[in-house]
């Protein structure tokens, strides 16, 4: 699982011109599942995001979590992420979960924020999105769950 992770002034998704999710400063976090990945490795994901100290304290130091700033999350679906580009100048996806799986992936991912306390706001599964984001700091932040196995 590959996440890119974003801290966001403000982001919204659009599809079909019609809003379908807006936040306001906290998390965007673009998320592409990978041959292999199951529930437990979500599980690992979401704890790793909503722990990670990223947000300022009262003396500017990334010393805050998500819980601690009151936060949400825009997710995105991204399969993009899992592009291989070793060879020639067309990615390879061959390492990006087929759709069918990504897909219930996604679904669960969003359930399992919402059972930590984190309503998310997202996108589509399989949509063509377009997606705004005005990043803070900037901080952006790959995660992927191969450098934690």
């Amino acid at each position: 699982m590959k996440v890119v992770l974003q801290r966001s002034k403000q982001s919204k998704v659009t599809i079909d011109g019609k809003i379908n999710g807006k936040i306001d400063h906290n998390y965007i976090a673009l998320v592409s599942f990978t041959n292999g990945d199951s529930i437990e490795i979500i599980d690992k994901m979401i704890k790793k995001i909503i722990n990670l100290r990223v947000f300022t304290d009262e003396n500017d130091k990334m010393n805050l979590a998500l819980a601690d700033v009151n936060g949400s999350v825009l997710v995105i679906s991204n399969f993009t992420l899992c592009a291989d580009c070793k060879k020639g100048k067309r990615p390879s996806f061959f390492g990006a979960a087929a759709p069918e799986l990504a897909d219930a992936l996604y679904e669960r991912f969003l359930d399992d924020c919402r059972a930590r306390g984190f309503e998310p706001r997202h996108g589509e599964f399989g949509a063509d999105m377009q997606v705004e984001s005005c990043n803070d700091g900037p901080v952006t932040i790959p995660l992927d769950t191969d450098d934690w196995m």
